[in-house]
């Protein structure tokens, strides 16, 4: 090998251990941080999520630098499992968005020194007004700490950073304690996979939970009719219609069976389009409730080998899902 290649390849290996080296440092400071975190949740996380988790009011989460975008996202995590939350700017706090923390929110503040300058303001309109403060910080012995009506205190750790100024190991510990403030006030608060779908009806999370009810055709979209009617009559519903099926009632708007073009094709004859609908009918069709989710009619579609599927509620046909409508609404 060419001396210079031989140069450049060594160039590039040391340079590769020492990427791998950094970045494996700056995760296990996070793991072994994660792990102390852990190993010190007591009473405070305990009030403090009895703070959060009590009825009215909502949550206000504010920080400063680095720890002002950990407080945003933290703020959003809240409001996207039940909790009212927003994020306020300290300095825009000092300017007018004071009048953003009601008397019966709660207040929570991040800073790892606990002695962010920016805060103050927010500290005094709290006592000032009475608000639960809560504050996340890195040093018990912080004005902060000591301000808190329940402060979460941080371990001591090393930061990630070679330099040992930017945030990085303390911000990955108010970002992971944050999130699992907010799981333990979401199941404090029983919230539930109907109220998650309310709060995220965009995206692959929302579709989710998309119910059978949010899809289906109803009313005078039904194709239905009478096991005494004749089939030539049923045909021409079927085929305004456009579902490849029909409902068949009885008298009381009971569902008591369907025909399929499959059941058109079985029954093929001189005489079909005489004959009665309850004839050829599949009697105890397959149906589905309405407030079934839409990912649960598509399983049971394809096990069925069907494609069309009514929804009953107390035995009478209230609406009918078509597999296309649920690949439409991308359950799929």
């Amino acid at each position: 090998m060419h001396p210079e290649s031989q140069r450049l390849g060594a160039e590039f290996a040391a340079e590769t251990d020492a990427d791998l080296k950094a970045g494996r440092r700056v995760l296990e400071l996070a793991r072994d941080g994660l792990a102390a975190v852990a190993g010190r949740l007591g009473q405070g996380f305990v009030a403090a999520v009895g703070l959060l988790a009590q009825p009215g009011g909502k949550l206000v989460v504010s920080g400063m630098g680095k720890s002002g975008h950990i407080a945003n996202k933290i703020a959003a995590t809240f409001a996207s499992t039940g909790t009212p939350a927003h994020f306020v700017h300290p300095a825009e706090a000092s300017h007018g968005d004071l009048g953003m923390v009601a008397r019966e929110d709660r207040l929570l503040l991040l800073s790892n020194s606990g002695e962010t300058a920016e805060l103050r303001d927010l500290v005094g309109y709290a006592r000032l007004v009475r608000v639960p403060l809560l504050a996340m910080v890195g040093r018990p012995a912080s004005s902060l700490a000591e301000a808190a009506d329940v402060a979460l205190v941080l371990p001591p750790v090393a930061e990630a950073c070679p330099l040992g100024l930017a945030p990085t190991t303390s911000t990955t510990l108010m970002l992971a304690l944050g999130d699992a403030l907010a799981i333990a006030v979401m199941q404090r608060r029983g919230f539930s996979a109907e109220q998650f779908h309310v709060l995220h009806p965009g995206g692959r999370l929302g579709r989710q939970f998309v119910r059978v009810a949010d899809i289906m055709h109803r009313g005078s979209e039904l194709p239905l009719a009478a096991p005494e009617a004749v089939l030539a009559d049923a045909i021409l519903v079927m085929t305004e219609k456009r579902f490849g099926c029909l409902g068949v009632c009885d008298g009381e708007g009971r569902l008591v069976g369907m025909v399929t073009d499959g059941d058109l094709r079985r029954h093929m004859a001189p005489d079909l389009l005489g004959r009665r609908v309850g004839e050829v009918m599949t009697a105890r069709p397959k149906t589905i409730r309405p407030q079934a989710l839409a990912a649960e009619a598509l399983g049971f579609m394809n096990a069925s080998q069907i494609t069309c599927l009514f929804a009953t509620e107390d035995e009478r046909p209230v609406g009918i899902v078509h597999v296309h409508d649920i690949l439409r609404s991308g359950i799929a």
